[in-house]
């Protein structure tokens, strides 16, 4: 039996063959209004567009929560220009933290909390098929999914991460429940990462093959101030 590796390295996940299957992308918050955007956490045009199947089932997942509870989405696809710049940022932050890090280090730690352009594993967000979440109660405020750890600290990053606080364990299970319930599969160095037809989707579930590739919305076009090759300014 094929060992799955949580990481998910670029390695393995380019053996995962795409069959795309031309879906279209919606608006989430138009085809389910009662889906929260949560904050931004970096400085530039979010989207809210995900695969129209990925969307249906996020308002699903919302359903399936407790009374008092909601979704609050952080993004769903993410332009390849953005997607760079977001490499570049997580690269620059875990190498001021860690000062004696080789290059080949660094790449090890940074791919797993941000994906690198790549044709045949294209990073998740860029397929409309992966979403960032978290929870928040009924009137929108955000819930406690880190405590005791500051949510910045790649510690508590794992969904299963050791030393939660049992408020942060039990809003994570809730997500969890809902999400997968709903046909959702979470990416496990991520608590907040969650996907249905990408390729990690199809590595966790050990589908033949996934269902998005890259994608590019018809009509598309970036914001101007956010075409740049500097990193992303972070917001909190």
């Amino acid at each position: 039996m094929r060992r799955i590796s949580p990481t998910e390295p670029v390695s393995e996940l380019r053996y995962v063959k795409i069959v795309e299957c031309g879906e279209e992308m919606v608006d989430f918050l138009a085809l389910c209004p009662d889906l929260l955007l949560d904050r931004p956490r970096f400085a530039y045009r979010r989207e809210t567009l995900l695969r129209r199947t990925v969307a249906e089932k996020l308002c699903e997942a919302d359903r399936l929560l407790p009374i008092g509870y909601r979704l609050a989405v952080i993004e769903g696809w993410r332009p390849p220009h953005i997607q760079r710049r977001m490499y570049m940022t997580v690269w620059n932050w875990i190498a001021h933290r860690n000062p004696g890090m080789s290059d080949v280090q660094l790449k090890r730690v940074v791919n797993r909390f941000s994906a690198p352009m790549n044709v045949r594993v294209p990073p998740p967000h860029t397929t409309g098929g992966a979403v960032d979440l978290m929870l928040a109660d009924s009137a929108g405020k955000e819930l406690d999914l880190t405590s005791p750890f500051d949510p910045f600290d790649t510690f508590c990053a794992p969904f299963n991460a050791a030393g939660l606080s049992d408020t942060a364990r039990r809003h994570r299970d809730i997500m969890s429940k809902a999400l997968a319930t709903a046909g959702f599969t979470n990416y496990p160095t991520e608590y907040w990462h969650w996907s249905y037809g990408d390729q990690g989707w199809a590595y966790r579930g050990g589908h033949a093959n996934a269902n998005y590739g890259a994608v590019e919305p018809p009509g598309w076009s970036p914001a101007p101030e956010d075409l740049t090759d500097a990193p992303l300014e972070r917001l909190d």
